[in-house]
């Protein structure tokens, strides 16, 4: 059971007295309230990356040639196109479920399994697409900013989300097996780090970087919620003030 570790993790460092720059009660986000909880829990997390998953990340960055790296990019967003579909179903967006299906069938049959993106190539859209997008859409608008454990950034909404995405994991291992199951997702892993690799020195230069990843996921968040009409975060802005708007 991965729940009872987690749960063991983060109770943990509720109780642990870790030094964390927070800020004052009054002067917090609004959507942040538990702030100090989760400095902890980022401060964790960034101790467990820089230890596990950023050295393991750019040596698969190394050792992966472009072309592979591309191939194995197209697989794995291959893989996420049955979660997206059944989201944009519930959504009420039949339409763009039926072209999120044709793109998937035509890149499984004729794209080698998905490592080549011939719907991509030819001009057709791409839906990203999950449970936490559609709990917005059906009313759950705004939620409570949460850290958590070894998953990083997200919100009450977006982790109940996340469990419910947990079904891809059961699909791979049908797909796959056990064990070529476990290598994939760890694989997917590896490689979703790796293509986070270049954000590294734009957050240690932050002048506060648990703001800097907050407000940046939360804008992200709105952006990909509101298929693209909120603005992208302002990065910029976020290394010359140390945080968003």
């Amino acid at each position: 059971m991965i729940a009872r570790p987690i749960l063991i993790v983060a109770a943990a460092l509720v109780l642990s007295s870790c030094a964390t720059t927070s800020t004052p009660p009054e002067a917090r986000h609004e959507a942040d309230p538990w702030e100090p909880l989760n400095r902890s829990v980022y401060q964790f997390n960034s101790g467990a990356d820089r230890l596990i998953l950023r050295p393991l990340s750019r040596a698969y960055t190394t050792i992966t040639p472009d072309p592979v790296e591309t191939g194995l990019g197209n697989f794995f967003t291959n893989l996420r196109s049955p979660t997206t579909i059944i989201n944009l179903l519930l959504q009420g967006r039949a339409g763009d479920a039926g072209r999120q299906f044709h793109r998937l069938f035509v890149n499984t049959v004729f794209g080698l399994g998905g490592l080549i993106d011939l719907t991509g190539r030819a001009g057709l859209e791409h839906f990203e697409e999950d449970f936490g997008q559609t709990f917005a859409v059906w009313g759950w608008s705004d939620s409570r900013y949460l850290v958590l454990p070894f998953l990083g950034p997200s919100t009450v909404r977006d982790g109940f989300g996340s469990a419910a995405d947990l079904e891809r994991l059961v699909i791979r291992r049908e797909l796959f097996g056990d064990t070529t199951g476990d290598i994939v997702t760890a694989t997917n892993i590896l490689h979703v780090r790796a293509t986070l690799l270049p954000l590294d020195r734009e957050i240690e230069q932050a002048l506060d970087p648990y703001l800097f990843v907050r407000d940046s996921y939360l804008q992200r968040r709105s952006h990909q919620i509101s298929d693209g009409e909120q603005g992208l975060p302002d990065y910029e802005a976020f290394l010359k003030e140390g945080s968003g708007p």
